[in-house]
């Protein structure tokens, strides 16, 4: 695998956790599996005995900037291995490339050299393969990031009779992100000479066009992109690849989201004992000061109950990709009808100055949390009674599968891997493990969120769709046959037999 994030090494978001617990899973199923992804300033390399190897790789045409090149011509890199839980992690260091203050941009603006640099983590991969003969079946990318690696095995390697059988597969998490390279930049893709880029080159494009195969992270998602709606300019090439492209469900790791063994809550709870959550919600209300008694607007004389209000919660970056302005828009009319908002998140700083404001209007109803708290996000999925995801698109999802496995019933509008993960309660009662609603409008929210409540009110019918959400199973493990018939695939037509292998 070659990725720029990988879960504990390196991280700002849901891709670490996908190719870490992903990298898992197939090595538990008997999959020998390496993940490279560069060493970035900061990165704790894994516990124990760690494998140092230089590797010379060959330069790019022309010569590349001061600093990048070896003495001898070659970009000189440091290959740093060690043993994750259950896959060698493989660190490319080139402190020319990766010893910055972040991943990928400065001051907002994405690195001007992105290209040379994400193209020596791939180089650094083929190369280290090419040394080292041994069989590789599939080189398995993640997201614009691994694209210069799929480019480079069809131009450098080409020829290498150890580097060109290598099968590839393609995972795009997000479309959105294409990883565009202005001309005057191509080169230092290491390219074929001869490959013409007159107005640059998107990578993300370019390696949908080569992969083998191409996976994205939900069924739905994988038919909402290829229409030009969300396909984010790459719809052309992706009803091109017909059953070349498909959809596999991510996952989450049961162990590292587990209400029974996590340390991070005040008090643990299970699918068998769910009582501690009300003290979890207690805990959270109470620390955050959001009050729970207070009775809802429009009917100041009902109350709650000794379960208090029901506690919103929304985890994530503050986008209007994820519904943000949505709920901004949305939030005071939501507190109307009796919900407490607890939001924790960065990001769009206008979208945090719209909810600030909003809170400052509703002490103790609405808490914004303007930052970035992994403990935080873990006791709000524990203590909330509801996650919202009013995502406008989402190609899959991680915060939904965590918040069932926590108790807490997902509220989301029916996109992508959400709609593939959430059972609407109302329209299929007997299924049901949360709400949702289709049209991105604050009040298609607002309808949705009076449903919820309602449920809500309904203590028996909540308990049971509390139940039923906690008992979904969202393991990767789930996942693994449909990525090895995906590997398969791959491998067969790039053998050129068409047909999978057993």
């Amino acid at each position: 695998m070659v990725a720029s994030e990988c879960e504990p090494f390196a991280k700002t978001g849901g891709l670490a956790d996908v190719v870490d617990a992903l990298a898992r899973a197939l090595g538990r199923a008997g999959h020998e599996v390496d993940v490279y992804i560069p060493l970035y300033r900061g990165l704790v390399p894994p516990a124990g005995p760690l494998e140092r190897t230089v590797l010379a790789l060959p330069e790019p045409q022309p010569p590349a900037v001061a600093g990048v090149i070896g003495g001898d011509g070659s970009t000189i890199v440091e290959l740093v291995t060690g043993q994750a839980d259950g896959y060698r992690i493989r660190l490319v260091d080139h402190p020319f490339s990766f010893d910055r203050p972040d991943y990928y941009v400065e001051g907002g603006r994405d690195y001007p050299d992105n290209g040379a640099r994400f193209s020596i983590l791939g180089r650094a991969c083929l190369e280290t393969i090419r040394r080292e003969g041994r069989r590789v079946h599939v080189l398995h990318g993640h997201d614009w990031e691994a694209a210069p690696a799929i480019l480079s095995l069809g131009s450098r390697y080409a020829a290498d009779p150890t580097v060109s059988p290598i099968a590839t597969v393609l995972t795009a998490h997000n479309l959105a992100y294409h990883g565009w390279i202005a001309a005057d930049r191509a080169w230092s893709l290491d390219l074929l000479p001869d490959a013409g880029y007159p107005e640059g080159v998107d990578l993300l494009r370019e390696a949908v066009g080569r992969a083998d195969v191409v996976t994205t992270v939900s069924p739905t998602f994988a038919a909402e992109s290829r229409t030009a709606e969300y396909g984010s300019g790459t719809d052309d090439l992706l009803r091109a690849l017909g059953d070349r492209y498909v959809g596999i469900l991510n996952g989450i790791d049961r162990g590292l989201w587990d209400p029974a063994t996590d340390s991070d809550l005040p008090r643990t709870f299970s699918a068998a004992d769910p009582s501690n959550k009300a003290f979890d919600k207690i805990d959270l209300a109470g620390r955050l000061g959001v009050d729970l008694l207070a009775p809802p607007d429009r009917e100041p004389r009902a109350t709650w109950g000794p379960r208090g209000a029901p506690v919103f919660g929304m985890v994530g970056r503050l986008d209007p990709q994820k519904g943000f302005d949505m709920l901004a828009e949305a939030a005071g009319r939501l507190v109307t009808l009796g919900a407490r908002l607890i939001v924790l998140g960065t990001g769009d700083h206008r979208l945090v100055e719209g909810l600030h404001r909003v809170a400052a209007e509703r002490p103790g109803r609405i808490v914004v949390l303007d930052r970035f708290d992994r403990i935080e996000a873990r006791r709000i999925y524990a203590g909330a009674d509801v996650l919202l995801m009013p995502s406008r698109f989402e190609p899959c999802g991680q915060s939904q599968m965590i918040a069932m496995r926590y108790g807490t019933l997902p509220l989301v509008r029916r996109t992508g891997g959400l709609a593939d993960t959430v059972v609407d309660a109302d329209a299929s009662p007997g299924n049901g493990t949360g709400f949702a609603f289709d049209e991105a409008r604050p009040e298609a929210l607002v309808d949705a969120a009076r449903r919820t409540i309602a449920a809500y009110r309904d203590e028996p019918r909540w308990l049971e769709l509390r139940a039923r959400a906690m008992s979904m199973d969202f393991s990767w493990a789930r996942a693994v046959p449909a990525y090895e018939a995906a590997y398969r695939r791959a491998i067969a037509l790039r053998s050129g037999s068409g047909a999978p292998d057993s």
